[in-house]
């Protein structure tokens, strides 16, 4: 058995004031770690939108009819309120395993050697994204799973997944000026295509929100739009997206672009392709659930493709007369603030 080691009394007065500087002091974790922990924040944020999916694709939306407890008098599910409540109950509980990962995140972002600001105030807006949510979520409860709330939630998720994604990214980056990989229109083209993505996703809760799965059994407000006439609005924003990926494919091959963002393209065309089948054969089936759980997991992979492409046509080298050195290498005042 490893004996723990004793604390004296300045050191457990830091950890109390500062608990984040005393484990960076104490522990450097690998540039492997530190991107792995990152992924796990990217993949819990993907995790929690299929989740929340599933909870209103059984109609289980109301299992639990209060929040932040259960019902009025048991902060988890009974086996009185069967099946519906187990669901939204472990959905409600795999918050805490996405805190845990954006927590691990921050802890391995605030400790990394060299350390960098910028990465970990990232790390703390995914953080203050998913606390955010979780009110939110609590309120699609407490108004009888408003469509316009659930959509809402729907897109603070997207958020923390583009902020995961960022976070994601510049761990391989530098905290120096971006520098342009390809020309003016061509980063234009990329930004029109990103619009266009974020319209589609907007445009796609629209569809949900005026759809037949409402999330529960019984009887819940709809958006009132024609649910035809806004699908097929998705279905040709889709196409724009599409199209603007293709021409971007043969724009950077045209321009001679890095092989990265030319793959990245690639892959963009690719995943848009299967969430395209996905969709056509949902709405020609009315809907399946199963389906529309797969198109939901394909909305943010596309979004993540996007981001990808996005982020390729630049490069940040490190600058290292800039670098923020580690906190345990830091002469840091007594009473230095928490970053």
């Amino acid at each position: 058995m490893v004996p723990v080691p004793k604390l004296t009394r300045a050191e457990v007065a830091q950890a109390t004031r500062n608990p984040l500087q005393f484990i960076a002091e104490r522990w450097t974790p690998s540039h492997r770690i530190v991107r792995r922990a990152a992924m796990s924040a990217i993949v819990m944020a993907v995790v929690i939108v299929v989740t929340g999916g599933a909870v209103r694709l059984t109609g289980s939306g109301l299992g639990c009819p209060t929040w932040p407890k259960c019902t009025d008098d048991s902060l988890t599910a009974t086996s009185e309120m069967g099946l519906h409540g187990a669901i939204e109950f472990g959905n409600r509980m795999l918050t805490y395993v996405l805190c845990a990962a954006v927590g691990w995140a921050i802890i391995a972002l605030r400790s990394a050697v060299p350390w960098r600001r910028s990465l970990t105030r990232l790390g703390w807006l995914q953080f203050w994204i998913v606390m955010g949510n979780a009110v939110l979520g609590g309120i699609v409860v407490l108004v009888g799973l408003n469509p316009y709330t659930v959509a809402a939630h729907f897109l603070l998720s997207t958020a923390l997944i583009t902020v995961a994604v960022l976070t994601w990214y510049r761990i391989d980056e530098g905290d120096a000026e971006p520098k342009p990989l390809v020309g003016k229109a061509v980063s234009q083209l990329t930004w029109l295509l990103v619009v266009a993505t974020g319209l589609l996703v907007a445009v796609g809760t629209v569809v949900t929100g005026a759809g037949r799965h409402a999330g529960d059994s019984s009887d819940v407000h709809r958006i009132p739009v024609d649910w035809k006439l806004v699908s097929q609005l998705h279905a040709d924003l889709a196409w724009i997206v599409v199209a603007l990926s293709v021409a971007l494919w043969f724009v950077l091959k045209a321009v001679d672009a890095p092989a990265v963002p030319r793959r990245r393209a690639g892959q963009l065309f690719l995943v848009l392709l299967a969430q395209g089948v996905i969709g056509y054969v949902q709405y020609f089936l009315d809907t399946p659930e199963i389906l529309v759980g797969l198109h939901m997991l394909g909305s943010c992979l596309v979004w993540i493709a996007v981001l990808r492409v996005l982020l390729s046509l630049r490069e940040r080298p490190a600058a290292p007369d800039t670098a923020v050195p580690g906190p345990a290498a830091q002469e840091l005042p007594e009473h230095a603030p928490a970053a």
